[in-house]
């Protein structure tokens, strides 16, 4: 059996806890030094330890994580960072002519394996001390794909595109405006073609700390398309970007199959991994402590066997329950039909920009999604329910209790995750409901001792829609969601809104792009249209079906259902079921029929 301990070393406090897991270590009282202390962290000898547990239970700051795995699994082990850390086991194998897609959660190895495969970080097969060389590590794969592959790398002949997850850092190691850059790196002589596909044009003559995450992003995906290389690696490619410009830049990516470049994408966006690829591997495990790389699946199994949590071809089963989608929603709250909130025309101008909402009502028990382009309106409009906003008459919505989670989270509470909670939860935090429904799903529990400041973004955003939810209100506002969540942790987040809803029959507005979550979540759509910058148009709610209709003809794509989890497949450009789905104007799927 192979030991894999890992110890978060940002939560290891042996000063406050008196070192609980040394004193009460069965292997310590033998006098084998299983656990020891260096520089104020615990270190877990995986060697001796006996796995016994003792040492998780008695952790007051859940800092310790031991896990067996088979031993037969060891010879598979790809990379490890150091003593009781993260390990990851097996590569995926790029191929050319196809886009691989990796799917799995946050913090199980998909980042890691991106950055191995670009040759930025050095594989080390798990032995950290005295890494492997070149000639080790091509012996390690040899008879595989992945022998050829370090071995052109090793020999300085592989040339590699990587997109980064994190565009943000952009500006700050690089400088100077669109233009300049996109020139520089223009490889391929396609500059004029790629900056069409992407909308960027009206972005040259920009600097680049100047612009938006959605901006970045997409100048972030040109860039790494028009360099000339044999590998294209994509980390989230959607994030930041609504609809309409996730699937420009999905269109743009699987273009380079058309040239025989081996593509890999890391997405969490089901909708839009599933339109990129041709194949996929499922990332499985325990986030943070190791993660295993699946074998090579169909796109449309792959994506239905990360849903069901059960692979077949290892007899290995990921997670207890599968996530199953429904063909509509069901509205079950139980006073659905008594209007919460009803709103005549509304006007808000800002220089530049004049947004319109036409007349609307929402009833209690249901949840509102909110689709539509970025800068068109959707913050504008929710920020007037929220009552931080007025429209051009003064009007303001006041007569209800709101919670509002903003699209962009800043740090102002100086404490710890739990004590924000028990501010805004007050009497409910302990209650068993709240722990279930609430606190379970997004797994909070792990963070409750952690400062607000010390948490990365999608930490702050499960503690921020947590904090929403835990507050008693009428009307819930919730402004993007998803972002830098997972799919588990979207799909979670989606049952979290609609438990809240149900069960104290309340209404919820979500402002989300991710489709598959939208569609999961919403009762009834709010589709805004008209020209991004420029002006926004905000449509009264309509049924989930019309809605969507209405939204992906504006999009120029068609969705089906799959018979299996229900969940929403984007349809091939121009495929059969495509044209006809345009045809009858069914946007928004059929019922797939297996053959």
């Amino acid at each position: 059996m192979t030991r894999v301990a890992v110890l978060d070393s940002d939560k290891c406090k042996p000063k406050r806890c008196g070192r609980l897991c040394h004193r009460f270590c069965p292997m310590v009282r033998s006098h084998i030094e299983a656990i020891r202390f260096e520089r104020n962290i615990a270190i877990i000898v995986e060697s001796l330890c006996t796995g016994c547990g003792i040492c998780i239970k008695k952790c007051p700051f859940q800092a310790i994580s031991i896990v067996n795995l088979p031993d037969e699994l060891e010879k598979d082990c790809s990379h490890r960072f150091g003593e009781n850390t993260f390990k990851l086991y097996r590569l995926p194998v790029p191929s050319s002519g196809t886009v691989l897609g990796l799917l799995g959660q946050n913090g199980i190895g998909k980042t890691t394996t991106l950055r191995i495969l670009s040759g930025e970080l050095r594989l080390n097969l798990g032995n950290y001390e005295s890494p492997p060389s070149w000639d080790d590590i091509i012996q390690h794969f040899r008879g595989s794909t992945l022998q050829e592959y370090f071995q052109k790398m090793s020999d300085g002949k592989l040339k590699v595109s990587h997109k980064p997850q994190y565009v943000d850092k952009i500006p700050k190691a690089v400088s100077g405006n669109v233009g300049e850059l996109l020139e520089k790196v223009n490889e391929r002589n396609l500059l004029r073609d790629v900056a069409e596909r992407l909308n960027i044009q009206h972005l040259w003559n920009r600097p680049l700390k100047v612009l938006s995450g959605g901006e970045l992003q997409r100048v972030a995906v040109a860039a790494a398309m028009l360099r000339e290389a044999d590998v294209y690696l994509f980390d989230e490619p959607s994030s930041y970007l609504d609809v309409k410009q996730r699937l420009e830049v999905a269109r743009a990516i699987r273009s380079l199959k058309e040239d025989q470049k081996a593509v890999i994408i890391a997405e969490h966006d089901l909708a839009i991994i599933d339109y990129l690829s041709d194949q996929i591997c499922i990332f499985y495990g325990e986030p943070g402590i190791y993660g295993i790389v699946s074998h090579v699946h169909g796109v449309r199994t792959g994506i239905n066997i990360y849903l069901q949590g059960y692979l077949p071809d290892e007899n290995v089963r990921f997670r207890k329950e599968a996530i199953v989608f429904h063909e509509k929603p069901p509205v079950t709250g139980v006073g659905t039909g008594e209007t919460l909130l009803k709103w005549e025309e509304m006007v808000k101008t800002f220089e530049g920009f004049k947004f319109t909402a036409y007349p609307g009502e929402v009833k209690r028990g249901e949840t509102i999604g909110i689709l539509g382009p970025n800068g068109i309106g959707k913050t504008t409009f929710v920020k007037i329910l929220a009552g931080i906003e007025e429209t051009d008459d003064g009007r303001k919505f006041e007569e209800l209790t709101v919670s509002y989670k903003p699209q962009y989270i800043s740090v102002e509470y100086g404490g710890t995750v739990q004590e924000l909670l028990i501010s805004v939860a007050k009497e409910n935090f302990a209650s068993s409901w709240y722990k279930t429904e609430i606190f379970s799903p997004l797994k909070i529990n792990l963070l409750l001792d952690r400062n607000l400041s010390e948490l990365s973004g999608g930490e702050l955003q499960k503690v921020a829609i947590v904090a929403c939810l835990s507050r008693k209100a009428d009307l819930y506002l919730l402004d993007e969601p998803s972002a830098y969540l997972d799919v588990e942790e979207r799909l979670n987040m989606a049952r979290a809104i609609r438990k809240v809803v149900e069960t104290y029959n309340v209404t919820a507005f979500v402002v989300e792009h991710d489709v598959v979550a939208q569609d999961f979540i919403a009762d009834r759509l709010m589709v805004f249209t008209g020209k991004p910058g420029v002006i926004g148009v905000a449509n009264p709610p309509t049924s989930l079906r019309d809605g969507m209709n209405a939204f992906l003809k504006e999009m120029g794509v068609t969705f089906r259902r799959d018979p299996v989890t229900k969940r929403p497949r984007v349809n091939k450009e121009d495929s059969k079921l495509d044209k006809f789905q345009k045809q009858i104007g069914e946007y928004y799927y059929l019922r797939e029929i297996r053959k």
